[in-house]
C-alpha cells in the first residue's frame, strides 16, 4: 500500500534541525517519523520532532551529531540518539532498527540497529497506521505504506503488522490516543487486543500510569478512550470503572443512561469547560479528568430502589465515600504519584457538598476539607458532573456559582482560611507546649471557621479568657 503524497506546503521544522540535514552525507536518507508527523498532517502544534536517517553508520550519525551538539549515550543501543545543539532543545535521530521478541512486557525486545533497513521494515514495527507515516524532507513528501492517512481521515486505528501483539503496552497507548483524537479502534485491531489481554500483569505499572497521565491530560474526547479499553477487553483489569456498566440511575435525573454512560458524557463535558481550556499546567488536568472519572465509581456497592418522596426511586446513598474508597484502590493499581491522589482524593469525597445547605460555616469548612485542593478545582468537577447528563439540559446549576460567590466573599476561593491564632501566641502568653496546647490551636480555628471568632483581636481574646481558667498556665 505504498503511497507517495505531494503536499501543499512543507513541514516547518525548527532551524536548528533543518541546519543538521544539510551535514548528513547525500547518502543518507532522513525522515521525520512517528507523532510528529500525524499531529501535522492534524494541523496540531508539533512539540517533538522525531528523526530516523537510513542508509549511515551509527558511528557516522554520532560524530556528526556531536560536532553539532550535544548528544546523550541513553538510547545508543537501541540505535537512538538524544542530540541537545542548545539549551532547551533535544531531538531523538535514530537509526532503522530490527527488533526481535525475547522476554515478556514492554521492554522484551532485542533490537539491532540496521542502517540499511527498508522504509516498510523499519515502518513495520511501529503500533498503529497512524504513526507508521514518515515525511520526507527534502522532496517535501509523505511515505505511507500502510495506509495511514486514510485511517487519520477516518479516525481509524489500525496495528500496522501482526508484530503488534509482541507489546501489550500498545493497548493502552491505542486508549490514550483514542481519546486524544477521538479515534475507533479497527474491528481487527480489537480481535488483536483481546487476544493478548493476558499480557496486561507483564506491563510494569510505571508504563501503565504514564498512558492513562497521557489520556487524562490530553483527551479531547476521552469516553473514545474509555470505549476503546472497553471494547479492548482490557478493562476488566479496571474493576472500578468495569463495575458502573449496567449500574442503573434514576431516569428522571439522569436520562442518559447507566452510571457508565454517565462516566463518559462527564469526561467529555470536562474537556468543553473554560477552566480546562485556559489552565496551562497539565497536572490540574491530570487532576481534573481522574476525579471526574471515579466520582461516580461507588455507586454500583451503594445503589437500590427507595421511597423518596412518595416515590419509588433510584437513589445511591454514600456513592462518594465509597467512590473514594475505590478511588484510592485504582491509584495504587496503576500506581499513580501521590501528587495526583492527594489532590483528587478530597474532590471526590466532597462533589455532593450541593446536597447540602451552603452557609458560610460549611464553605470555610469545605475549604479545609478540600486541601490541598481548592474549591475552583470542586465547582469544575460538579460542573463535568452536571453536564453529563444529555439530553438534559447543559445549563450550569445555580448551586455551583453560589458555592463560588459566597467562596470569593469570604475569602476562601483559593485557599483555606489562615488560622487567627498560633502556637507562637499561645506561647507568649504562657500556655506550656504540649497537647492542650495544640488542643486550644484546634479548639479557636474550630469557633474560626463556625464564625464563632471573626478576627484575630477577638481570637487573642478568646486565648486570654483560656488563660484565666487554665490551672496550668505559665505565668508569662
Amino acid at each position: 500500500m505504498l503511497s507517495w503524497t505531494k503536499l501543499n506546503k512543507p513541514m516547518q521544522l525548527p532551524p536548528r534541525l533543518e541546519g543538521l540535514l544539510k551535514h548528513l552525507p547525500s547518502s543518507a536518507q532522513p525522515y521525520l517519523v512517528g507523532g510528529c508527523v500525524r499531529d501535522w498532517i492534524l494541523g496540531i502544534t508539533v512539540k517533538d520532532y522525531d528523526l530516523e536517517v537510513f542508509n549511515i553508520s551509527a558511528k557516522g550519525l554520532r560524530q556528526i551529531l556531536e560536532n553539532h551538539g550535544r548528544t546523550d549515550t541513553v538510547g545508543r543501543c537501541f540505535g537512538v540518539i538524544k542530540w541537545t545543539p542548545c539549551k532547551g532543545e533535544t531531538y531523538d535521530i535514530a537509526l532503522p532498527r530490527r527488533e526481535i521478541k525475547k522476554g515478556k512486557g514492554h521492554r522484551g525486545f532485542t533490537i539491532f540497529p540496521d542502517p540499511e533497513l527498508s522504509t516498510q521494515e523499519a515502518a513495520s514495527r511501529r503500533d498503529y497506521t497512524v504513526n507508521a507515516i514518515m515525511y520526507d524532507p527534502a522532496r517535501k513528501t509523505l511515505l505511507d505504506h500502510f495506509g495511514g492517512i486514510e485511517d487519520l481521515q477516518n479516525l481509524v486505528l489500525r496495528h500496522t503488522s501482526p508484530a503488534f501483539t509482541e507489546d501489550p503496552l500498545r493497548v493502552l497507548r491505542g486508549m490514550q490516543f483514542a481519546g486524544r483524537f477521538g479515534m475507533k479502534g479497527h474491528p481487527n485491531t480489537m480481535a488483536l487486543c483481546r487476544s493478548i489481554k493476558h499480557q496486561f500483569r507483564d506491563l510494569s505499572l510505571e508504563r501503565v500510569w504514564e498512558e492513562w497521565r497521557k489520556w487524562a491530560s490530553q483527551s479531547s474526547r476521552p469516553s473514545m478512550g474509555l470505549h476503546f479499553l472497553k471494547n479492548s477487553g482490557w478493562l476488566e483489569y479496571f474493576p472500578e470503572l468495569e463495575d458502573t456498566i449496567g449500574t442503573p440511575q434514576d431516569p428522571e435525573w439522569h436520562p442518559e443512561g447507566d452510571v457508565w454512560q454517565h462516566t463518559c458524557h462527564c469526561c467529555d463535558a470536562l474537556t468543553k469547560l473554560p477552566d480546562w481550556k485556559t489552565t496551562k499546567l497539565p497536572l490540574n488536568k491530570v487532576v481534573w479528568m481522574m476525579a471526574t472519572l471515579l466520582h461516580d465509581a461507588g455507586k454500583p456497592s451503594t445503589t437500590e430502589k427507595a421511597e423518596k418522596n412518595g416515590r419509588m426511586r433510584i437513589v445511591s446513598p454514600g456513592h462518594d465515600q465509597k467512590s473514594v474508597d475505590l478511588a484510592k484502590t485504582f491509584f495504587r493499581r496503576i500506581k499513580a504519584p501521590k501528587t495526583v491522589q492527594e489532590r483528587v482524593i478530597p474532590l471526590i469525597a466532597q462533589h455532593m457538598i450541593y446536597t447540602k445547605n451552603i452557609t458560610d460555616r460549611a464553605v470555610r469548612r469545605l475549604s479545609h476539607r478540600l486541601l490541598p485542593e481548592t474549591i475552583p478545582s470542586l465547582c469544575t468537577l460538579m460542573s463535568a458532573d452536571a453536564m453529563g447528563r444529555p439530553p438534559a439540559s447543559q445549563a450550569l446549576p445555580e448551586h455551583i456559582e453560589k458555592l463560588r460567590k459566597k467562596a470569593s466573599q469570604l475569602d476562601v476561593l483559593s485557599k483555606a482560611p489562615r488560622p487567627f491564632l498560633t502556637g507562637h501566641d499561645l506561647l507568649k502568653e504562657g500556655f506550656k507546649p504540649g497537647k492542650r496546647l495544640g488542643m486550644l490551636l484546634r479548639q479557636a480555628y474550630d469557633l474560626q471557621m463556625e464564625g464563632a471568632i471573626e478576627s484575630r483581636p477577638a481570637a487573642l481574646e478568646w486565648m486570654r479568657q483560656q488563660g484565666i481558667q487554665d490551672p496550668c498556665r505559665l505565668t508569662p
